[in-house]
């Protein structure tokens, strides 16, 4: 081999690695900010890869990211925030937990999923031009709290007292209580609010309710509920009270019955908008998306367990039975 030959072909080894590695920096950086466990978000960060190829984008190949998971620890969320603004990412996708990742960073875009109603817990002025850095999914509907009494009474109909766990702690605590006294009252029901923000109020609060032979309980969408399905799953059996969830994850962890938007398919909206702001669009031109898909599981062997017997044409129109 000539001498000029050799060299050349030197150089290419060496540099190629190091071109690699140039390539591999240069990708974009999402970040991906969850109050769940690694293992307890798989199925939703499922649901973002498949935005994101919708936009175009393949982790690896022509995009990077960083993952935060605070496992139910809600109060590393800040920290955890402010580390992927110093890791000066193209894109925050806040699941659930867009109040420290806003706190973290008024100029980097952020797209989140939430169960609130983005307007009344300040995410954004508008829903058709969010306008700031902030845009997003929301699997909130003003009707499902009155869908869900109407499911609960349905599959749990000797029910004479409601419940309604909130976190009070939370924005969007004011307004699912308003939609459900609203929902009770038009039915002619008592309706008990239960605040709980730590897991001594949890179990204390299913054992106020517990204290009615005849009680149903609504639990309230929040990121702190969701991150503990066998928690409170655990806690509804304990105390015998026929309970209804937002998530279809609680009935996966024996819970009697969930009904709500598709949480996945936010998911997916969040990874499709994330991809869309790496390639240049700007966040406040995106529209807050709302559900369009409504998902109902019952699990029949939580059913009997409470010795309620499900109607077939409940079950019929279920998405999802677990037996």
């Amino acid at each position: 081999m000539k001498r000029r030959q050799f060299i050349t072909l030197l150089g290419g080894t060496i540099a190629s690695p190091l071109v690699a590695r140039a390539q591999q920096s240069a990708m974009p950086l999402i970040g991906f900010l969850s109050s769940r466990t690694p293992a307890q978000a798989e199925y939703v960060i499922a649901a973002f890869r498949k935005g994101l190829e919708n936009a175009g984008y393949v982790e690896g190949r022509n995009v990077g990211i960083e993952f935060r998971f605070a496992e139910r620890q809600n109060d590393r969320l800040p920290e955890l925030a402010a580390d992927l603004v110093r890791r000066q990412v193209a894109v925050i996708v806040a699941g659930g937990t867009s109040g420290p990742a806003k706190q973290a960073t008024k100029t980097i875009p952020i797209v989140f999923t939430t169960g609130s109603d983005p307007l009344v817990v300040g995410l954004v002025t508008s829903i058709s031009r969010p306008n700031g850095n902030l845009t997003g999914a929301t699997f909130y509907s003003a009707a499902l709290i009155g869908k869900q009494l109407e499911l609960l009474r349905e599959i749990a109909p000797q029910s004479a007292e409601i419940g309604l766990l909130v976190n009070a702690k939370a924005p969007s605590a004011e307004s699912q209580e308003n939609d459900a006294l609203a929902a009770t009252r038009a039915v002619g029901l008592q309706l008990h609010v239960l605040r709980a923000s730590t897991e001594p109020e949890l179990e204390s609060a299913f054992a106020n309710l517990g204290r009615f032979s005849n009680a149903g309980l609504l639990v309230g969408v929040d990121p702190y509920f969701d991150s503990r399905p066998h928690q409170l799953v655990a806690l509804a059996g304990k105390y015998k009270v026929p309970t209804i969830y937002s998530l279809r994850e609680f009935v996966v962890a024996g819970g009697l019955i969930s009904y709500g938007a598709s949480i996945t398919d936010a998911y997916r909206q969040a990874g499709l908008y994330a991809g869309r702001i790496v390639k240049g669009e700007r966040p406040g031109d995106l529209p807050v998306q709302f559900p369009t898909k409504f998902d109902l599981v019952i699990n029949l062997k939580t059913a009997k367990a409470l010795g309620l017997d499900i109607a077939p044409t409940l079950l019929t129109r279920a998405d999802e039975v677990i037996e």
